[in-house]
């Protein structure tokens, strides 16, 4: 299936969840939020969170800095 993440078209196998998206764009352990279609996705659902074809997924990594 096709998917959009973070404005880029991204090719999952059928079943995918969130978590495997965001795996895909970030190796950070914590800091991270995801949102699907618009709609913020908290982190205790991500793996039983499924994608279809077309979804958009945001992925945002927290940064610090000066």
């Amino acid at each position: 299936m096709k998917i959009i993440v973070n404005g880029e078209p991204r090719e999952l196998p059928t079943g995918a969840t969130v978590a495997d998206a965001v795996a895909l764009v970030t190796a950070a352990p914590s800091g991270v939020a995801a949102a699907l279609n618009d709609e913020v996705v908290g982190r205790s659902r991500w793996t039983a969170t499924a994608l279809a074809d077309a979804d958009r997924l945001e992925v945002l990594t927290a940064v610090q800095g000066g």
